[in-house]
């Protein structure tokens, strides 16, 4: 396993982060620890979950995976040996039987912590970041911004002055944004600097082999400002396994949640039989081409990876250790001119 730092701290993690949004729904207790435990074995120390897990999301089966996970720390007593990381949900996505007011008030953010902190059966929490933004903007499958959310509250100086007291009370040790745009990233390194508050180390946001909108704008920041990518969705919700090319598979991620459209359309169908095709001519699977991609990019600190079976967890973990050629990388950037950015 290759071990990275998360920006600006000593907190050494793995490139790899394992991705827990199943657990719970497509994944049972049992199964959950035993993806932990193979984890753990195989070098990753870094964890990724979320108050609204699993998907997809049920009044019935919220909490349930960081519950899971906090049971396995129990048992394990490996609190630690791992990096952990959870999220805050914000609103216009519904859901609010999560909590009321579902925001990110002080209230809200302060409830959101102590919650998750007993779910996952922890003193503190490594990386806190805020699933999205509280603002309706571009994201889900939304490409651009036609008109800006006039009822928003302009509060990224409020939001960073509840964090920064979290922080001193020691519940949670550093910030990240996640499904972000270019103006909330800048918005809050300002902010952070002219206050000197606490100041985001990483943005979680969707990139794939169907999904490169992050290279527009994120990338040159995350670069010099020194933000890491948590890239998730690196197989575009099992897309790029390639197993759907003949049509959705009804036992799969895919097929439990068709409302996940953003990956099904026909330039995503085409993209990826010649993304196949590339892998195949070069002796590799689509999954393990794709990943490796993900895995090569500068701007990416981990790659969030998720698994409903111990077979498709080992191959993912497998994948990080191919290195693609650069005629390989030339041959999927010319399709992604032909099909740029299908699954934003």
């Amino acid at each position: 396993m290759i071990y990275t730092k998360l920006p600006n701290t000593d907190i050494k993690i793995s490139k790899v982060c394992l991705g827990t949004m199943t657990f719970g729904e497509q994944n049972t207790e049992n199964e959950a620890h035993s993806q932990l435990d193979y984890a753990i074995e195989r070098g990753i120390n870094f964890i990724d979950t979320a108050e609204m897990y699993p998907i997809a999301a049920r009044k019935q089966t919220l909490g349930a995976t960081e519950k899971y996970i906090g049971t396995w720390l129990k048992k394990t007593n490996y609190r630690e040996k791992i990096v952990l990381a959870t999220k805050i949900a914000g609103p216009n996505r519904g859901m609010d039987y999560i909590r009321q007011p579902l925001d990110f008030s002080k209230k809200s953010i302060h409830q959101a912590v102590d919650k998750s902190l007993k779910n996952l059966q922890t003193d503190y929490i490594d990386l806190y970041q805020m699933h999205w933004p509280e603002r309706v903007m571009n994201m889900f499958g939304q490409r651009g911004v036609a008109t800006i959310d006039k009822e928003w509250r302009y509060n990224f100086l409020e939001v960073l002055t509840i964090f920064d007291g979290l922080i001193k009370d020691g519940k949670i040790k550093n910030i990240g944004v996640s499904n972000e745009n270019p103006y909330g990233i800048m918005k809050y390194i300002s902010e952070s600097e002219k206050y000197n508050l606490p100041r985001i180390i990483t943005i979680q946001n969707p990139y794939s082999l169907l999904n490169r909108i992050y290279e527009i704008g994120l990338s040159e920041i995350g670069m010099r400002e020194n933000i890491g990518l948590l890239g998730y969705s690196p197989l575009a919700f099992s897309f790029l396994t390639g197993k759907h090319l003949k049509g959705i598979q009804s036992n799969s991620r895919l097929g439990f949640f068709p409302n996940f459209t953003r990956y099904t359309n026909d330039n995503c169908f085409k993209a990826t039989q010649f993304y196949k095709t590339i892998a195949e001519r070069n002796g590799m699977t689509l999954t393990q081409m794709a990943l490796a991609f993900v895995n090569q990019q500068q701007f990416v600190t981990s790659t969030i990876i998720g698994a409903t079976t111990m077979e498709q967890l080992k191959e993912n973990i497998d994948s990080f250790e191919i290195k693609l050629s650069l005629n390989v990388i030339n041959e999927i950037n010319k399709i992604q001119e032909l099909y740029p950015n299908p699954a934003p």
